[in-house]
């Protein structure tokens, strides 16, 4: 939700800075008690006074400094006030820049930003006991078992054949063998290992083992690869509690030493992304249908399971692609919900115009670790950002999906993705995301660099990119409301990019694999079975109870493919495409037929066409000739019902 009239607090930074209180105060944001000179030091008291303000009035708090806010937020802990205030980094995000006087509106849409409440944060916990298992091939190895041996409970497993030399006071236990197996994180590891071989406790020249055996089971909390093979896991940087290093590498040993003796405790991680499972198109009755997150998993968090996938939140490492990927939102991101990113984004653009901001907004979205830290370089060493460049800090930048980047497109702006020139895994979901939108506004006539992703490791380059001249006038902007839930805002941002674009268009193609289409149907094949709607993890498929009838939402078919791998005449096909036409008509007609009415009662029941065809199938056969076969027939031009109850009247058997 947004913090309307919140207490707003800001600085000047003992004169360093020039907040623009009069663009503030136009869009609601108003400093209390004026900018402040000092607000951590001689002007605290500000503080004080705005606090028991939004107590007293149920406003909330956003003060205008992120260099102070452990200092701030250790007050308001100490003093036991249960209020969460907002921060704005007033420095390096808008007045550290060469174009700090004209940088109010963008003060007034990041503080817009801070007044967007955040829901809490959900946490899965690891707990190590410190037994540790370390893998290696050579002496170095034991050197780090050594340097561990007094923290951490150590097993060293060595390599057949490998090469080391035991020493007085190694208190460990050497073993050999292959991990075969490997599986778990921090806490909870489990390693399947073949000829398995335990040396004597106090071998003499050298490690000796007899015959090993296979499928012996280690379970630690912590594994260091010190081997040089290939990593146990994928995405291996990524899985909590797995150290791998190069062993010939200089100082690895001691590397390691310190980042495992701290590795020992419980300790809380986010947990990134939730699951809803009545939203799922992975599979229906063992059909495959759409496997995006599993395929684009780097840490193997993902699996199939049965008709929905299993996300395991240990190790899931957040990067946001299978929440991005998800084409009916069944999987979403939580650090904050897509619903909080949309109302923090319009809250800024709308923040931004109100306060007099005329050139043509950039939303600069950056991640957390590599690209706050480049805008902090530039603003500290460089220009800084432009005063219409609104940064956006995001925990990971492949999180974000169509719904957000059409939307922030939809409002008015310009999208930048800043990401590293080497990821730390690959962006293929984000790439396909770009790909999607630019195949939808393309024929719409917008440009193609109003969405770009930057990859740069090179403050300068950011510089130069941002400042390049616009050419054309601003696009036009909707200021919709945007919907909760990703598939309604994916839908309501392109219908508004559509209706404001410099070209419209009734429809548009797109490549398989999109998350709109069609459902082409041959009616002259389809026997109205309803299969297909019963097998429809999105319900655009539906029947209707009181007819026979095949009715079709276009909008809310994601392209899965259960329909058509269901259908048992093969009457299915696919067609990928943005029909805004369609979008307007909800459950349209497929296919209908005449219900055969019971011979009983009136009553109608499948399809006229379907009956007469099993009856014209069954005239002739043994089995429905003469008086009993006669009856036989009858018994089908009846419903359930009453061909219960002729069989009872009869004592014949209903299913002869």
């Amino acid at each position: 939700m947004t913090r309307h009239s919140a207490c707003s607090l800001t600085c000047n930074c003992l004169g360093s800075l020039a907040p623009d209180e009069a663009a503030l105060s136009r869009a609601g944001f108003a400093p209390e008690g004026g900018v402040a000179t000092e607000l951590c030091g001689q002007d605290l008291n500000l503080l004080s006074d705005a606090v028991g303000l939004a107590l007293q009035e149920g406003r909330d708090l956003v003060i205008g400094c992120r260099r102070k806010e452990g200092l701030f937020r250790d007050l308001l802990a100490g003093s036991e006030i249960d209020l969460s205030p907002g921060f704005v980094d007033v420095h390096a995000h808008a007045l550290w820049s060469d174009e700090a006087a004209a940088a109010g509106p963008k003060l007034a849409a990041l503080h817009a930003k801070a007044a967007v409440e955040l829901p809490p944060v959900k946490t899965v916990t690891y707990e190590s006991q410190g037994v540790t298992l370390i893998l290696g091939r050579d002496e170095r190895a034991l050197d780090l078992a050594r340097a561990l041996q007094g923290q951490l409970d150590v097993t060293v497993l060595l390599q057949p054949r490998a090469e080391a030399l035991p020493r007085s006071g190694d208190a460990f236990p050497v073993a050999q063998g292959l991990v075969k197996k490997a599986e778990g994180w921090l806490g909870g590891f489990k390693l399947v290992i073949d000829a398995y071989a335990l040396s004597p406790p106090a071998p003499r020249s050298g490690y000796s083992f007899g015959e090993g055996r296979d499928g012996a089971v280690s379970n630690c909390d912590l594994v260091i690869d010190l081997t040089g093979a290939a990593p146990l896991f994928s995405a291996h940087d990524l899985r909590p509690g797995y150290l791998r290093d190069d062993p010939a590498r200089p100082g690895v040993v001691a590397e390691l030493a310190l980042k495992a003796a701290g590795m020992i405790g419980t300790f809380d991680k986010e947990r990134y992304v939730s699951l809803n499972p009545g939203l799922c198109a992975h599979s229906r009755n063992r059909l495959s249908g759409c496997s995006n997150c599993v395929d684009l998993c780097p840490t193997g968090a993902i699996t199939p399971g049965g008709d929905v996938v299993s996300i395991d939140p240990m190790i899931c490492a957040g990067c946001g692609q299978c929440a991005a990927a998800c084409p009916g939102g069944a999987i979403s991101y939580d650090l904050p919900p897509v619903g909080t990113v949309a109302q923090q984004l319009r809250a800024m653009l709308t923040a931004y115009e109100a306060a007099g901001g005329t050139r043509q907004p950039v939303l600069l979205f950056a991640d957390s670790k590599h690209g706050m830290a480049l805008i902090e370089l530039s603003a500290r060493l460089g220009r800084g950002l432009p005063a219409h460049v609104l940064p956006f800090e995001v925990n990971e930048l492949t999180r974000l999906g169509p719904d957000a980047l059409a939307a922030a497109l939809a409002w008015g702006a310009d999208v930048l993705l800043l990401a590293p020139e080497r990821p730390g895994h690959p962006l293929e979901g984000l790439e396909a995301t770009l790909g999607l939108i630019g195949d939808l506004t393309g024929p719409m006539g917008y440009a193609a660099d109003r969405l770009v992703l930057l990859q740069t490791d090179d403050p300068e380059v950011l510089e130069r990119h941002l400042r390049q001249p616009r050419s054309g006038p601003n696009p036009a902007a909707s200021r919709f409301l945007p919907p909760s839930d990703k598939r309604g805002l994916m839908l309501t941002a392109l219908t508004e990019l559509n209706r404001l674009a410099p070209a419209p268009q009734s429809r548009v193609p797109l490549a398989k694999g999109a998350p709109f289409g069609a459902v082409v149907l041959d009616t002259s094949a389809c026997t109205l079975c309803m299969a297909c709607a019963g097998a429809c993890p999105a319900g655009a498929l539906i029947d209707n109870p009181e007819s026979p009838m095949l009715r079709f939402t276009e909008s809310a078919c994601l392209q899965c493919g259960i329909c058509e791998a269901t259908c048992p005449e093969k009457a299915i096909t696919l067609t990928p495409q943005v029909d805004f036409t369609a979008w307007d008509q909800p459950k349209r007609v497929l296919h209908e037929e005449e219900p055969f009415c019971c011979t009983g009662c009136g009553t109608g029941f499948g399809t006229r066409s379907g009956i007469e065809r099993i009856m014209a199938k069954l005239e002739g056969h043994w089995m429905f000739t003469g008086a009993r076969g006669n009856t036989g027939i009858s018994m089908l031009t009846l419903c359930e019902d009453c061909r219960v109850k002729r069989a009872a009247e009869a004592g014949f058997e209903a299913h002869h």
